[in-house]
This record gives C-alpha cells, sequence and structure tokens, in this order.
C-alpha cells in the first residue's frame, strides 16, 4: 500500500515517535474493520502530500514539542488544514490536538503544572461535549504531557478541562484535539515508565499531585483502564460518524 491516500485505505494516522504508536485506536480500527495505514516520522516514513480522498485523519502524541522546528510537524499541520478544507474529520491526541490547535491559529505553552498518570478530567455538559464525551462529565484518563493549547484557535469550543490543564479538549467543526492519551494501553503504560525521559524525575518530585509514580500509574492502569478505553469507543466512534460517506 504505497499510496496512504489510495481506495485502499481509509484513514491515516501520523504517528511521530516508535513509542507513541496508535495503541487502542489501532486495536478499534481493527475492530470496525476499517482500511487504514500508519506512517511513522522517526522510522523514516514521509507524510503524504495530500489527503484527499481519505475518509478521516487521526494524529497521535510524542515526546516533541509542537512548537519545535521539524519539517514533519509542519506537514501534519499542512495535511490537518487540507483535510478541514476537504470535510474530513481529524482527532488528535496529545500532541496531535496540540497540532490541531496551531494549525488553525492556537498557541501551545509549557504548563506550570504537568499532568503525567491517571488523572480526572470534566467536560462542561455542552452538546458538543455530550456527543463526543457522554453524558457523564467526569473522566479518569491518561496524561503524559508537559504543554498544552493554552490558546484556542479562532471558533473552537472549549469542551472539557481539568485542575491544572484548563484546556483538556476542544471541538472545532468536524475535528476533535485531545490533551489526554485516550489511545492509551497497557503495553504503552509500562513502555512510557520504563523510559520516562529526562524531565520526568524533577516533575515527580516538584508536582506530586499531578505526576504520578510507576506504581501509582500502574494502579491506575488496573482501575481506569476499561472504562477509559469505553470512552475512545465513543470518542473514535463520532469521529466515524462525521467521515464523509
Amino acid at each position: 500500500m504505497n499510496d496512504p491516500t489510495s481506495h485502499d485505505t481509509e484513514v491515516l494516522v501520523l504517528q511521530h515517535l516508535h513509542e507513541d504508536g496508535p495503541g487502542h485506536l489501532g486495536d478499534w480500527l481493527n475492530a470496525q474493520c476499517v482500511r487504514w495505514r500508519v506512517l511513522c516520522t522517526e522510522a523514516g516514513e514521509v507524510y503524504p502530500a495530500t489527503v484527499r480522498g481519505l475518509k478521516g485523519l487521526a494524529v497521535l502524541g510524542g515526546a516533541w514539542s509542537a512548537n519545535d522546528d521539524r519539517p514533519s510537524l509542519r506537514q501534519a499541520e499542512a495535511l490537518i488544514r487540507e483535510a478541514d478544507a476537504l470535510g474530513i474529520p481529524v482527532i488528535g491526541h496529545c500532541l496531535g490536538g496540540q497540532l490541531i490547535a496551531r494549525a488553525f491559529g492556537g498557541q501551545v505553552q509549557t504548563l506550570d503544572t504537568p499532568e503525567i498518570g491517571w488523572l480526572p478530567i470534566r467536560h462542561d455538559g455542552s452538546a458538543a461535549a455530550r456527543d463526543w464525551l457522554g453524558d457523564a462529565p467526569d473522566a479518569t484518563v491518561y496524561q503524559w504531557h508537559y504543554d498544552s493549547f493554552t490558546e484556542l484557535p479562532p471558533g473552537a469550543q472549549l469542551v472539557a478541562g481539568s485542575a491544572a490543564c484548563p484546556h483538556q479538549a476542544f471541538v472545532l467543526r468536524q475535528h476533535l484535539a485531545m490533551q489526554f492519551h485516550i489511545e492509551i494501553t497497557e503495553r504503552k503504560v509500562e513502555d512510557w515508565i520504563a523510559v520516562p525521559g529526562a524531565g520526568y524525575a524533577p516533575a515527580c518530585a516538584a508536582h506530586p499531585a499531578t505526576v504520578q509514580t510507576p506504581a501509582a500509574m500502574r494502579a491506575g492502569t488496573r482501575d481506569h483502564l476499561t472504562t477509559s478505553q469505553a470512552l475512545a469507543d465513543r470518542i473514535y466512534g463520532r469521529w466515524r460518524a462525521r467521515w464523509p460517506r
């Protein structure tokens, strides 16, 4: 499948780094019998010149900053804008959500308080929030971020937040940008704990309320993964409902 926008592919997944793969998103796409392909920049794969002909575009997370001077990040933003013009819904996870924000004029900055681990978010009860996230206003989701979209793009509707990160999710036309990792799996949690990055230990010491220890994260996975993946199934289902027919 050399051309990600050929008739053989319905959904393209943009991956930035090896350790941040599709996870539960890939499981969901397979269960839905969707024809999809993932392209990973770190693996040397090049993002396509166009998304024309696709039904959906998903953008994953990664340890990079959305503001880094990397050609692949700017290409991802260009594809997000093209998808918008073509009526193709985009769903963004963490860095992917930040790239959606930047693509349409929002701002991404480093937060005073990072979030790492299983932490609560709350949606605002609006029709858009209930459509994407369900009627229950509270959820515990997996976070691993130091930055966030601190200024939303013009026309975007904020639908969820948390105490440390007021902008957890926004809706813009047919797109959803999330700061949290709804695609998380137990394997991803373990992989990230094994190689947490240089910033993790100081963040854990400085922010114990929002940066969890490995033991706390593993306990949270046991307690919250099933409900997190049920929420993911809903979110991905609402994304699919917006795919062009």
